[in-house]
């Protein structure tokens, strides 16, 4: 059990506790304010010690009954019939239920006053007529109601709370949802507009149109391809795999004609995970990450695998072969993923890293 989790447990206890005691003071106050000339009262200070601690007892032990059976029956129908689903019905059924938890309760404890004190009444006269009768179960009942609006009171409350905070976390997540698409259109716009990426691209297309104009049109198709998925996607939270696979095909052939021999593929992913989910741009930013930070070259190719699977997810893994100057990484890339995959739902990434490998576990969502 959590910290927070035994204080709550422990503050619970301690307004039961409170209640209770509100319960026995209100119990020899509501009686007193009914029938302030009752026998009780001017016969009260010349009853026995003896007595006087037996009958506090019983009125404990009844105002500890009539506040556990409220917290019982309360609990109960919060379950059931909630006070925000429907107000009226919860009325009526916790006051039935109230009543007869009163009635129940009243006959324990005038048998119990009927076995302390029988010698004392037993030569009294008692009648459903009688008005102080009356007056006791008026007050048990009231005592009930009570009760029952405390613990009401204090679940409304505690509801109140806890939704507030759920709209206040809502909010927040929603405030960084926003600026994590924010970054993913942002790292999109850098791409689109990076006069070194379109340079290399430029270039790789104008040396194929004059040595191959085959594979120079279909470099200009593929280089279309990347820049429309960019602009159509950027802004979207996810996308499916299928998709997102379309994309790196076209991304992963520009690569190719760049690099040449100095970057092998392996993409082998099972048909029944293309209609999962995953943020848009997520293998690109982690085949980017690859390519800026290891070396390609065609007598030791870097060697990038892709691997998809029901049980296992999306996993990207690449071997690690560092430049000899490399750039400090900001961490841009990766961190964006993780996040977006954070907000949108409970899984998220692993990364793995050692001497010989890189690898990230991209889980695949569904809707």
């Amino acid at each position: 059990m959590g910290y927070f989790e035994g204080n709550n447990l422990v503050s619970n206890k301690r307004r039961r506790v409170a209640i209770i005691l509100v319960t026995f003071l209100m119990y020899y106050l509501m009686f007193f304010l009914l029938h302030p000339d009752a026998k009780f009262w001017k016969e009260y200070l010349k009853t026995p010690t003896g007595e006087i601690i037996i009958e506090l007892s019983l009125a404990l032990f009844y105002s500890l009954l009539i506040s556990e059976t409220s917290f019982f029956i309360n609990e109960k129908l919060n379950r059931k019939i909630s006070w925000t689903d429907n107000a009226s019905r919860r009325l009526l059924v916790q006051c039935f239920l109230q009543l007869i938890a009163v009635l129940v309760i009243s006959c324990i404890q005038f048998g119990l006053l009927l076995f302390f004190f029988y010698d004392k009444i037993k030569d009294e006269e008692i009648s459903w007529r009688d008005p102080e009768l009356w007056q006791w179960l008026t007050v048990s009942f009231l005592l009930g109601l009570m009760t029952s609006t405390l613990y009401a009171g204090q679940y409304l409350i505690a509801n109140w709370k806890k939704t507030a905070m759920e709209a206040a976390e809502h909010k927040l997540k929603a405030a960084e949802h926003k600026q994590a698409a924010v970054e993913a259109e942002l790292q999109a716009l850098k791409l689109q507009i990076d006069p070194h990426f379109v340079f290399n691209n430029l270039s790789v297309l104008s040396e194929l149109i004059l040595t191959d104009q085959q594979l120079g049109y279909e470099y200009s198709e593929n280089f279309s391809k990347v820049y429309r998925y960019l602009l159509m996607n950027a802004k979207k939270d996810i996308i499916t795999l299928e998709e997102e696979l379309k994309f790196l095909n076209a991304y992963i052939f520009l690569i190719q004609q760049r690099a040449g021999e100095g970057v092998q593929f392996d993409v082998q992913v099972d048909d029944e995970c293309l209609h999962l989910y995953l943020p848009p741009m997520s293998l690109q930013l982690l085949i980017e990450n690859a390519l800026k930070h290891n070396k390609t070259i065609k007598a030791d190719p870097l060697k990038v695998s892709i691997r998809g699977t029901l049980s296992d997810g999306l996993v990207v893994s690449n071997a690690v072969k560092p430049l000899e100057h490399a750039a400090r990484s900001s961490g841009i890339g990766l961190s964006n993923v993780i996040e977006r995959y954070r907000l949108l739902s409970d899984k998220v990434p692993q990364v793995r890293k050692d001497r010989h490998s890189f690898v990230v576990s991209l889980p695949l969502l569904e809707l």
